[in-house]
């Protein structure tokens, strides 16, 4: 038995026939080759397999593929393809030392970068009150 899934990735559609037990992870990686989006503790704790899905950041790890039928999903894939001059403070170290920072936690990296694009895309609420 398979689902049929229909979905925008990184601003393309996409229609597959998925087990309906697969994770959106899964499905990112290995039916879309979008390999940015890790499995790093299989708990979703770590943060590697965030993504952005209609606007908000998401474990993929926690969350089957069908869950995202007609959902809009940014990967790390899709950030790294927006202006530079909007993610340059994200997407490069800015110092030596964050560079060594930057490299021992790499595999958490592509998760940590999409989870801060949603802070700087969007402020919090609290940050409009006045």
């Amino acid at each position: 038995m398979s689902v049929k899934l229909t979905l925008t990735v990184n601003g393309k559609a996409v229609t597959a026939e998925v087990d309906p037990r697969t994770l959106l992870v899964e499905f990112l990686r290995t039916n879309l080759a979008l390999t940015g989006t890790h499995v790093g503790c299989d708990t979703g704790q770590c943060g590697a397999c965030t993504i952005h899905l209609d606007g908000r950041a998401v474990k993929a790890c926690n969350m089957l593929a069908a869950q995202a039928n007609g959902a809009a999903v940014v990967t790390i894939e899709g950030l790294a393809a927006a202006p530079s001059t909007s993610w340059s403070g994200i997407r490069r170290p800015t110092s030596r030392r964050s560079v060594k920072d930057w490299k021992a936690t790499s595999a958490a990296a592509p998760g940590t970068t999409t989870s801060s694009a949603r802070c700087r895309l969007a402020p919090p609420r609290w940050a409009n009150r006045g």
